[in-house]
């Protein structure tokens, strides 16, 4: 075991989701031709000069809240100079000295485990074009350029790859539930920038910085490999640099791109060009109460409510499913059989046919029919695989699918009480275990039941039915 300890810190880029670009009236599309999206002022054409999208600022405080940050009420912009051929201007327009959310923090880890990783600062900013390197040549795409994005930082707070890779696991989450992103990595919409650098005191070691990193994953395996290259320098006695090194996910290591800037090189000074902005406590509370539900608030409904911890974890991972039940927050049902449902059979079918929940007929309404006709034995766990691709496809009701399909379900209950009596009489030895608090024994009963009905038994009723005549024994 190494005698370093690691110190990282994560810078997160992430494109927020507007319509049209930071200062510019360009679409902020994903995917469409090359340089198909563009002003002149996304160009650097002189005598052009920026607009605000508020719709952005919003966004970025909408994500600041989120995060648990102070929000800056007076910010303005600066300029952030630096000579690269993605930038035509000489220089992006950022937030140095004034960032719209300071002292955030986010918490990983659930109970005695939990930890918050200190937020410094998120900070709006304009995206830069998008370079596509070739071997004798590059490319230019300025569709991406003057996108909205905001910057999340931390406090080197994270001591291992996998608190780091929980980190940007909650961050995500919480951006993509507060709505403000997609997140979509192997899109460019969330990329990682991270600082490494290991030390056997507590003062700090020099850090490296490792550049746009493509997956949570290639995080835990990039902080690791960084630690274990300085570890081997130092033991060799090397004196560590500051540098800037990108990660190849082909051979899983770091490569030297060039020794670090320091901040003095990019000269930032007050963007000229844009008035400084004023967020009103009334902007601040309005954005505040339209908050989407967060993760945390949908855990502790949905506990409320009786969905287990593993449907629970499912359904955060799943946002549309999540969205969807929450349609029913304000309803009298029983969410352990519609998490079960959504997570169970029709999930199941939208993998399949690789729909979305919208593409269904599964309305509202048709999923309160649904529930009622479960609850009061109108239809069977086992009809609901029978009916559910014509439910889900076509605008036809139950009674009609059942009808359709030929099937009926027994809630005769002087029948069910002869076939139930008669299973009694045949499996003594199932009777006696029941009797002897064995719970397997029940559930083989019914088994029986639900056989020899061949599924049609209400198993609600036929349950009770069993228990009932098995005290009588």
């Amino acid at each position: 075991m190494s005698d370093y300890k690691k110190t990282v810190g994560i810078e997160v880029h992430c494109e927020l989701k507007t319509n049209t670009k930071m200062f510019s009236s360009a679409a902020n599309a994903y995917g469409d031709e090359a340089n198909s999206n563009i002003t002149l002022l996304d160009l650097a054409y002189p005598g052009t000069l920026p607009t605000v999208n508020y719709g952005a600022v919003m966004l970025a405080l909408r994500a600041a809240l989120a995060l648990n940050c102070e929000i800056n009420e007076d910010m303005f912009f600066d300029r952030k100079n630096y000579f690269y051929p993605d930038l035509p201007k000489g220089y992006q327009i950022t937030q140095a000295r004034t960032p719209i959310g300071i002292n955030g923090y986010v918490e990983i880890g659930e109970d005695e485990n939990s930890k918050k990783i200190r937020i410094h600062d998120i900070h709006i900013e304009e995206d830069t074009a998008k370079s596509v390197h070739q071997t004798d040549h590059s490319y230019l795409d300025f569709n991406r350029a003057g996108v909205p994005l905001i910057e999340i930082v931390t406090e080197p707070d994270m001591t291992s790859s996998d608190e780091a890779m929980l980190y940007l696991e909650k961050l995500r989450q919480l951006l993509l539930y507060a709505d403000v992103s997609d997140c979509k990595m192997e899109e460019g919409s969330m990329r990682c920038d991270v600082n490494v650098s290991i030390s056997k005191t507590e003062q700090l070691g020099t850090r490296t910085e490792i550049k746009n990193i493509s997956s949570i994953r290639n995080v835990g395996i990039a902080i690791d490999k960084e630690a274990t290259r300085q570890e081997e320098l130092l033991n060799q006695g090397i004196v560590i640099q500051e540098e800037t090194r990108r990660f190849d996910d082909v051979s899983g290591t770091t490569i030297l791109m060039r020794v670090k800037e320091i901040g003095n090189d990019y000269r930032y000074f007050p963007e000229p060009d844009i008035p400084k902005l004023h967020l009103s406590k009334e902007f601040i509370r309005d954005t505040k109460d339209n908050m989407p539900m967060l993760p945390d608030d949908r855990i502790e409904a949905y506990k409320k409510r009786n969905i287990s911890d593993i449907n629970i974890k499912k359904l955060l991972q799943n946002k549309p499913l999540s969205d969807y039940i929450n349609l029913f927050l304000d309803e009298d049902i029983d969410f352990v059989v519609l998490s079960n449902l959504l997570l169970g059979d029709i999930s199941a079918y939208l993998n399949r046919t690789m729909k979305d929940l919208t593409d269904t007929n599964l309305s509202k309404t048709r999923c309160l029919e649904l529930l009622t006709s479960l609850k009061e034995g109108k239809i069977t766990n086992k009809n609901i695989k029978d009916i559910l691709i014509d439910y889900l496809e076509t605008t036809k009701d139950v009674d009609t699918l059942l009808k359709e399909k030929g099937i009926e379900n027994i809630n005769d209950t002087e029948l069910l009480i002869k076939i139930i009596k008669n299973i009694i009489e045949n499996n003594p030895e199932s009777v006696e275990a029941y009797h002897n608090g064995h719970d397997r024994a029940i559930k083989y009963l019914m088994g029986q039941i639900m056989k020899e009905t061949k599924g049609a038994a209400n198993p609600a009723v036929a349950n009770k039915l069993l228990q009932e005549e098995l005290k009588k024994v």
